[in-house]
């Protein structure tokens, strides 16, 4: 009788910004004290947001839910000006968290809304990440999430054309759409290296990787995060079903059923630990051959924001 088989893929789970991001609300936590509050969610996971939450975070959707005086921390996915500039009216102590890779394309639309280009986000309408970058210059830019939006589109002067990306997107739909931007844009200009970050590039390659190899693929991750349903979406274009959970409590016994190799990957804002809970599940129900495949190792660090760093010095220089 054949052994059921579990893959393992790898990279995959946090990334550099989302490790960075909660460590920053941990952090805060310990200097300040309970609560501090949170704009958003600081990555789109519910088990990290409720565990924070039970630390003593506040999550709120805007700055006027926010006490005058308190600390205030922005999410991984970035902020527009406009609440920006609303804390600093407020004169909250701001801690930003966004994610260094987020704060690149906001400075790429800065720049090419200063040279005069009409600027395309592609990405997804109401990620909070776009909603950030849309508010850099509002006037300047159109959305597109689809090649047929691509070709609706109408800019005041085709041959001052850029375009920039929501980081958590799919290689293959963002290529499609990059293409087709360049043949109605001959003369388009682009970020010199792509803004797909390199944590959602790299569980998008293992995902290619494994999926050859299984029946069945489950992914670790919340509804709302988006580079979580870009990895579904990567395995069932390639004609095996996939599943995204929050954890091992939302897999159906039928997904399992008649299966010999499962594949499993977690998106950049699931912790290991409900990777290790899973695995140990399936384990459990017969797939005992445990395999990890790792396409690629990781060794991308964030340094915590400048803030905490500053009070962390001035509390030092205090006790001196």
């Amino acid at each position: 009788m054949s052994v059921e088989k579990l893959l393992l893929a790898a990279p995959r789970g946090y990334c550099a910004g989302v490790d960075r991001a909660v460590q920053t609300v941990e952090r805060a936590l310990e200097l300040h004290g309970a609560p501090v509050y949170v704009r958003k969610e600081i990555v789109h996971n519910k088990h990290v947001v409720e565990t924070l939450r039970q630390k003593g975070a506040m999550f709120v959707d805007e700055l006027d839910e926010v006490p005058n005086d308190a600390t205030v921390i922005f999410s991984a996915h970035g902020i527009s000006p406009a609440v920006r500039d609303e804390a600093r009216r407020r004169k909250l102590r701001v801690i930003d968290a966004t994610c260094p890779l987020v704060t690149k394309v906001h400075l790429e639309a800065i720049r090419y809304a200063r040279e005069g280009y009409s600027i395309i986000l592609i990405g997804h309408e109401d990620h909070d990440e776009v909603i950030g970058t849309l508010g850099e210059a509002p006037e300047s830019t159109a959305l597109v999430s689809t090649v047929e939006d691509v070709d609706r589109l109408e800019v005041a002067d085709p041959e001052r054309v850029s375009f920039i990306t929501q980081t958590t997107l799919s290689l293959d739909e963002t290529r499609d759409i990059v293409q087709r931007l360049k043949e109605k844009f001959p003369n388009i200009q682009g970020p010199a290296a792509q803004d797909i970050c390199y944590a959602t590039e790299n569980r998008q390659v293992a995902v290619k990787a494994v999926v050859p190899l299984c029946e069945v693929l489950l992914v670790v991750g919340s509804q709302n995060s988006s580079n979580s349903r870009r990895l579904v979406e990567v395995c069932e274009k390639m004609g095996v079903p996939a599943y995204l959970v929050d954890d091992l409590t939302e897999v159906q016994p039928q997904w399992l059923e008649n299966i010999q190799t499962i594949a499993v990957t977690a998106g950049a804002s699931a912790p290991e630990n409900l990777v290790e809970q899973l695995v140990e599940f399936l384990q459990r129900r017969g797939f005992a051959q445990l395999e990890e495949m790792e396409v690629k190792e990781e060794d991308v660090r964030f340094n915590l924001p400048a803030e905490l760093t500053r009070t962390v010095q001035l509390q030092t220089v205090a006790r001196v």
